[in-house]
């Protein structure tokens, strides 16, 4: 018998059937291609050391002048600055009551806090933080009441209930006294996407009763973010919400503050969906917001960029370069990133180049493609001067025009995803990797828990299962970083393990060929041994293992019915790796599929080209 090298094209290819797809990778999981041939993807570890309040779904790292690195990061319930690992609330207050506006009613055996405050405008979860207040008389002091609460239950329009830490008893008859504050932070939102209006829609207690809802209601849609970086400082922007400035020099307890409450602010946007920097020229930039001519109204059409290096001057003046532009397609902007040379607009059914030009237009708006989609606000990466992005059927590249991107995997992406919570998909780009990451919630989910892959330097693509909400690239840290579900920031590409856990435990990578027959599958084939082509180099297990399974079957339609399956294991480091010589099977069929599988902590593997010891056998 003769061995022979089996060779397979780079990628995955699910847009055909496995037996077409000969000579090529049908499935896998946590693999990428290097130099065409596919390895294991690293591990990660834990950035953040305690849990975020809800779902993270926004990422921007920077460096302050003094070298301090800080990550801002938007969830559904809060905004947080991360310095050290630590989480540091800056969630914007949106009122501050009166003294003496707040009142609180206890009742005997309940921990449950009736807290009534005229016309407060609170949501289910919204945070509120009293002082002043004094004990009600017994088990509810001042200390309990003096604190950050969140909203259990919305009774009515004055009326809402908060749970402490301790239950009332019958002494506990007052009502705070004559000095409380209640300091309230913006509305909170939703982790997931709703659909439709009318009563019934949406969340329990997101408004009175008898109301209809809609997407539009504050707190009753997706939260979603955009931040930027001002110099050290912080813009962020609630999609169709304010826009939030944190001055750094005010440390890491100071709140973000509202644009137009800045010192000096003239004519500033209060409502937008996109807040961005434009790096070439220091202007702030807000996408889809309240015209200077109707402050309050948003236009979800509307542009409008502030003076050159002033966030707070937004006044169309001779004297400053602040301006307005508005997009003449589409009903409303989706999203927007900046590359090296521009910013790409995305509504929904076209995309645009703003760039900047000087005086006396300051920037310029030109349309480069229409009849495109985009699938969610964070569907796109820059890479350089390139965009990419995923839209509602297809992918596409931006670097001067729009083209389609061929995609091996698309049919099997698409026809695989929950379309109610498609605003969740989340872009990102893997520099060293050369490769655009897009997370994306499978068809049986409510959150993220898939990803594809673009290799823009290979023109590949490979996909498998992973819960993240967001990514960014490693920047100014040294890993990649993601928000999982689970309430923790990950370090990726950090280790070889799953560090959600402790101890960690391993990633189970794995890739499968589609089908090897011969001729023209009208013959029977009889494989003996396969000679392993694996390297185990980044290892850091004593005795790395993989797996190597082959298996057969007899028509393109029928189930494997007959499999084999061997370790490879690494057996020395010098002064050549070396592992598993050989291994023994016995299997017979028209056709035959290998896969390659690890389920071992700190183990890494890279697969070349193994041989496959067989001989034609008949055809019966």
């Amino acid at each position: 018998m003769t061995l022979t090298k089996l060779v397979f094209r780079p990628g995955i290819n699910r847009e055909t059937t496995a037996y077409a797809n000969e000579g090529g990778w049908w499935d896998g999981n946590l693999v990428r291609f290097r130099a065409g041939k596919p390895e294991s993807i690293g591990g990660w570890t834990r950035y953040t050391r305690t849990q975020m309040l809800g779902t993270g779904r926004s990422l921007l790292t920077w460096t302050a002048l003094d070298g301090t690195i800080y990550t801002g990061m938007g969830t559904n319930l809060k905004y947080y600055v991360i310095r050290g690992g630590g989480l540091n609330d800056i969630t914007p207050i949106r009122e501050t009551t009166t003294a003496g506006a707040v009142t609180f009613a206890a009742t005997n055996g309940s921990a449950v806090i009736t807290v009534t405050d005229t016309s407060n405008g609170v949501y289910l979860n919204d945070f509120v933080t009293f002082s002043g207040a004094v004990s009600l008389g017994g088990n509810i002091t001042a200390a309990i009441l003096n604190a950050e609460h969140q909203v259990t239950q919305v009774v009515n329009a004055n009326t809402y209930r908060i749970t402490v830490s301790v239950a009332a008893n019958a002494s506990d008859s007052g009502n705070g006294g004559a000095s409380v504050i209640g300091a309230y932070q913006i509305n909170t939102g939703l982790d997931t996407s709703v659909f439709g209006t009318g009563w019934g829609t949406g969340v329990w207690s997101r408004g009175t009763w008898g109301s209809g809802a809609t997407t539009t209601i504050p707190g009753a849609q997706l939260r979603v973010w955009s931040q930027d970086n001002y110099g050290e400082n912080l813009l962020i922007c609630v999609q169709d919400g304010g826009i939030y400035y944190w001055d750094k020099s005010g440390g890491l307890t100071a709140r973000a503050v509202a644009l137009e409450d800045l010192a000096g602010a003239q004519a500033a946007p209060t409502i937008a969906k996109i807040v961005i920097v434009s790096e070439r020229d220091r202007h702030v930039v807000a996408f889809g917001c309240d015209p200077e001519a109707d402050p309050g109204v948003q236009d979800p059409l509307v542009i409008r960029f502030s003076d050159q290096e002033n966030p707070a001057e937004w006044r169309t003046l001779p004297t400053t370069t602040a301006g307005e532009l508005r997009i003449g397609t589409g009903s409303e902007i989706i999203g927007a990133i900046q590359t090296k040379q521009q910013i790409i607009v995305f509504t929904d059914v076209s995309v645009h180049a703003m760039q900047y030009i000087g005086d006396p237009f300051t920037f310029g708006l030109q349309e480069v493609s229409s009849s495109v989609s985009i699938i969610s606000p964070n569907a796109m990466a820059a890479v350089g001067d390139t965009v990419f992005w995923m839209g509602k059927s297809d992918f596409y590249a931006y670097d001067g025009a729009v083209v389609q991107i061929p995609c091996d995997v698309r049919e099997y992406v698409f026809s695989g995803l929950n379309i109610q919570q498609q605003l969740k998909v989340y872009a990102g780009h893997s520099s060293s990797f050369s490769e655009v990451w897009w997370f994306y919630p499978s068809a049986n989910s409510q959150e993220n828990d898939s990803y594809v892959v673009y290799n823009y330097e290979q023109k590949i693509w490979y996909y498998g299962t992973m819960a993240r909400t967001a990514w960014q690239d490693r920047n100014v840290l040294s890993f990649p970083t993601a928000i999982s579900p689970d309430g923790y920031v990950y370090y990726h590409e950090n280790g070889l393990n799953d560090g959600s856990v402790n101890p960690p435990v391993a990633l189970t990578p794995y890739i499968e060929s589609s089908v090897i027959d011969m001729g023209d599958g009208d013959q029977f084939m009889f494989a003996t041994r396969i000679i392993p082509d694996l390297t185990f180099r980044n290892s850091t297990n004593a005795a790395p293992t993989a797996t190597m399974t082959l298996k057969a079957r007899n028509f393109p339609g029928g189930a494997y019915f007959a499999s084999d399956v061997d370790p490879v294991t690494k057996t020395a480091s010098l002064p050549v790796e070396q592992f598993t010589n050989e291994l023994y099977v016995r299997l017979r069929g028209r056709s035959m599929s290998i896969k390659i599988e690890s389920n071992q902590t700190d183990t890494a593997w890279r697969l070349g080209d193994p041989r496959l010891d067989f001989r034609t056998d008949g055809r019966k």
